[in-house]
């Protein structure tokens, strides 16, 4: 995935979630939570896109 995707996808992101906070009622627990998850999603993709991180799908949870 080229860079320039990845930086354009990275500020839609931020701008989304800024609108977002900024904007939208709503309690800030629910906030923070929210501003996590987005976080923590971002970041597996980032990772996942750069290589650095295999799929998801092969880490099993089972016994």
């Amino acid at each position: 995935m080229p860079l320039i995707n990845i930086v354009i996808a990275l500020i839609v992101v931020g701008v989304g979630l800024y609108f977002i906070n900024r904007f939208i009622p709503m309690a800030s627990s629910i906030k923070t939570i929210l501003n996590v998850v987005v976080v923590v999603a971002v970041s597996v993709w980032v990772l996942q896109a750069a290589g650095l991180w295999g799929p998801i799908s092969n880490y099993r949870l089972t016994r």
